[in-house]
């Protein structure tokens, strides 16, 4: 693809729109509300809501949490460990993004 004819893409992804429960995330991760508590307390996922029984999880928690138990069953890596590698990875993608801009 030419550089004059770049277009930037702009939409609405899907996981940004799903709202997920505390039990919907546990039933959806078949994780109990103690796991899950332990992730939002490590960094990995951020609910919105300030009890749990109010909590909202926007779906891309589902992608974290998945890869989060990818990281702990392929590697043995801890939650806090995950919740790093899942911030580098955001960080990594953001300045993608920007150099994309300026090419």
């Amino acid at each position: 693809m030419k550089k004059d004819s770049l277009e930037l893409l702009s939409g609405d992804l899907l996981e940004e729109d799903v709202e997920l429960s505390l039990a919907q995330i546990c039933r959806a991760c078949r994780l109990s509300a103690e796991q899950i508590v332990e992730l939002v307390d490590q960094g990995v996922i951020e609910p919105r809501g300030r009890e749990p029984v109010s909590w909202r999880f926007q779906g891309i928690s589902l992608r974290r949490v998945y890869f989060t138990q990818r990281l702990q069953r392929d590697l043995g890596v801890n939650a806090p460990g995950a919740a790093l590698a899942l911030d580098l990875l955001d960080e990594l993608e953001q300045l993608r993004s920007r150099l994309r801009r300026f090419e």
